[in-house]
């Protein structure tokens, strides 16, 4: 998403709005790559802890590597893409490698995005199963997760399917380019405008309402709960402040995500739905290059959202740094 956005930017902006161009130029270097080596890092620790506790294997933490691994991919092909970019803007691979490579960064870039989403969605329906109906069996148990996890990755990739067709590799000017063209591959019956909005509603605006309301219940009844008896009153507090630190945990990855990738979205709608004379403006382009280190952040404070709000993921690096 952000590779396209990014593309229309570069293809409708004046050059002339940075007043210090090589400070500019450093300073995105210097972002990018501390969020790629975060991430990289903090996604890369979220996943060995899991697998080697015990304890953390419950459906919540295996979801919380489904992200992380889908962070990891996003860091890997659109983090380096972009840094890439700010020293070479053109493709670097030509020949059906390059071909293939146009191809895939820009789909699995996107694929990790809705992989995210669906991953914060099934951390609210478990949240809200332990919390709202904690004597039932869990709406999803651990050996259903596999299953709903690699669900998350099928139907990422079956939506954004389309980009395999559309991202081309060409020349331009003596130079190599990767982008969309989806007008020529799909032709006016499916513009991408329709094709965005109707994803966007699918999975942005339908999850994160249906996120907000699980967490809205699950508030409500943390509050409601009384305590039953006085010699049960001590474990009772125990269990609700530990759903308590869960939930916090889940709100702020939930909080992150909508508030890194909220510009991103900002940015396609003026693209689709503002006059031209705004994209040719320094404001949007200012705007741009803010909204796409934004979402490149997202993958690096989720590990940190982790070891900030849970006991047990600050445990577990404790023992692997021993």
């Amino acid at each position: 998403m952000s590779e396209n956005l990014n593309a229309t930017t570069n293809e409708t902006q004046p050059s002339s709005c940075s007043f210090n161009p090589t400070a500019e130029k450093f300073g995105k270097i210097f972002a990018y790559c501390l969020s790629f080596l975060v991430s990289l890092a903090g996604s890369t620790v979220i996943g060995i802890i899991v697998c080697k506790t015990k304890a953390m294997r419950k459906p919540i933490n295996y979801f919380i590597v489904n992200m992380a691994m889908s962070d990891l991919l996003f860091s890997i092909f659109s983090m380096s893409r972009h840094i890439q970019m700010l020293f070479i803007d053109s493709w670097l691979i030509g020949g059906s490698l390059g071909q293939a490579l146009c191809k895939l960064v820009e789909f699995l870039s996107d694929v990790s995005i809705f992989v995210s989403i669906q991953s914060l969605v099934l951390i609210a329906v478990d949240r809200f199963g332990a919390v709202v109906y904690p004597l039932r069996y869990p709406p999803i148990s651990s050996k259903l997760c596999p299953f709903f996890i690699l669900a998350t990755w099928i139907v990422a990739m079956a939506v954004l399917s389309p980009y395999l067709f559309a991202m081309k590799m060409f020349e331009y000017r003596g130079q190599l380019e990767c982008r969309m063209h989806w007008s020529e591959v799909f032709g006016e019956s499916l513009s991408f405008k329709k094709y965005f909005v109707a994803i966007l509603v699918v999975f942005i605006v339908i999850p994160f309402i249906l996120i907000a309301t699980l967490y809205i219940i699950i508030s409500l009844k943390l509050k409601s709960q009384k305590i039953p008896g006085e010699q049960s009153a001590n474990a009772e507090e125990k269990r609700r402040q530990r759903e308590q630190n869960v939930l916090k945990m889940s709100i702020a990855i939930v909080s992150g995500f909508a508030i890194c990738w909220l510009p991103v979205f900002i940015g396609y709608f003026l693209v689709f739905f503002a006059v031209n004379t705004l994209m040719m403006s320094c404001g949007f382009q200012y705007f741009s290059s803010v909204a796409f280190l934004m979402a490149n952040a997202n993958c690096a404070i989720n590990p940190c959202i982790c070891f900030i709000f849970s006991r047990n993921y600050r445990l577990g690096l404790k023992t692997l740094l021993r």
